[in-house]
């Protein structure tokens, strides 16, 4: 299947810039990305996909033994760089899509030059010394929340990653997008992000990498980011004036300017 169908590819921006590829994050699809693009377009080749069951992605593509492991979407990353013929690519990856890339990095090393981890985290769950934000207790009530009613779950924890309480419309547009996903697939995929380990994978990047964190993040909160940024050789951390997991939603400006700031580096 040719990859712009089986994942709603859109390429915009300046054709003679240099490509950035835009990865979502779990339960939305490339239209988060709607506040940054423009401020990106004038000088970068910009590309944004949705991962298969999200947005509109070819969902006959699904498959629940691929799509149970980070590196099957890892995978369908590399497969679409190469189908696009996509070289020296900076990867700019929300959340999950933070350790997608850091796997696709690993696997594409003549077609990703360059990694932007937005609010990462290469595992959610605390583990002795490692504090990733949520207990395992944490993890397994928010899984069965989310298995027994994904609309109620999404309605409650969206507001919750957004952090702007100030600015209930960020919440409801991330609702919105968490509530267009099939709870089937979105079950599968909560799993797969929030019991996920890539910790080991930090050590395998070698492409020059930027770790963008919030000041405050419910889920991925400044220790995690310190964490990936110490233990990917080389990295820079930054930290946004921002509050929440989303900033390209809720501070698309800094967010912006902080990728192109890089990616032009």
């Amino acid at each position: 299947m040719d990859v712009r169908v089986r994942h709603n590819v859109t390429v915009t921006g300046n054709p003679d810039g240099r490509v950035l590829v835009l990865a979502h994050g779990f339960g939305c699809d490339q239209s988060v990305w709607r506040l940054v693009v423009p401020r990106l377009v004038d000088d970068f080749r910009v590309v944004l996909f949705d991962y298969v069951g999200s947005g509109g992605a070819d969902s006959s593509a699904w498959d629940v033994d691929r799509y149970s492991s980070l590196q099957g979407y890892a995978d369908d990353v590399v497969a679409l760089l190469r189908g696009l013929d996509l070289d020296d690519v900076t990867f700019v990856g929300h959340s999950v899509s933070a350790m997608i890339g850091v796997l696709a990095a690993e696997a594409a090393q003549d077609r990703i030059t360059k990694l932007v981890l937005l609010t990462p985290s290469p595992r959610y769950v605390d583990d002795s010394e490692y504090r990733g934000g949520f207990t395992r207790a944490d993890i397994d009530e928010l899984l069965e929340v989310l298995d027994s009613n994904y609309l109620g779950w999404s309605a409650t924890m969206a507001p919750t990653i957004m952090g702007n309480p100030d600015r209930p419309e960020l919440g409801a547009e991330l609702t919105d997008t968490f509530c267009r996903m099939d709870p089937a697939i979105a079950k599968v995929f909560a799993r797969t992000t929030f019991l996920s380990d890539n910790r080991d994978d930090l050590a395998t990047v070698q492409v020059p990498t930027v770790v963008i964190e919030c000041r405050e993040d419910a889920i991925a909160p400044p220790t995690v980011g310190a964490y990936v940024s110490a233990h990917i050789s080389g990295s820079r951390l930054e930290t946004l004036d921002a509050t929440g997991h989303c900033p390209h939603m809720s501070a698309p400006e800094l967010t912006a300017r902080a990728i192109a700031r890089f990616a032009s580096q």
